[in-house]
């Protein structure tokens, strides 16, 4: 899980797990009180950008995480398609 702690103790965080050597980003949660301040879109960049240095390819569960792509397309070249079942 990538977390950030916020000032009023709470955390907003990113859930992820490994998949076939990809990560899949899963669920993105921001505290009620802290949304729409852009916490959450800086969370969604630093993983993205933490999977770039890594060179690792990223899989999109999240929806939120799937809205930032689309309007950051950018990182296309690190999104790796859902795997068939």
């Amino acid at each position: 899980m990538f977390e950030v702690a916020l000032p009023d103790g709470e955390f907003a965080r990113l859930e992820y797990r490994w998949l076939k050597g990809n990560l899949a980003l899963m669920h993105t949660l921001v505290p009620a009180a802290d949304r729409g301040k852009g916490i959450g879109a800086g969370l969604v960049k630093y993983v993205l950008d933490y999977a770039y240095t890594q060179h690792l390819k990223v899989i999109i569960y999240c929806p939120f995480v799937q809205k930032y792509v689309k309007e950051h397309p950018e990182y296309n070249d690190i999104i790796a398609p859902h795997p068939t079942r």
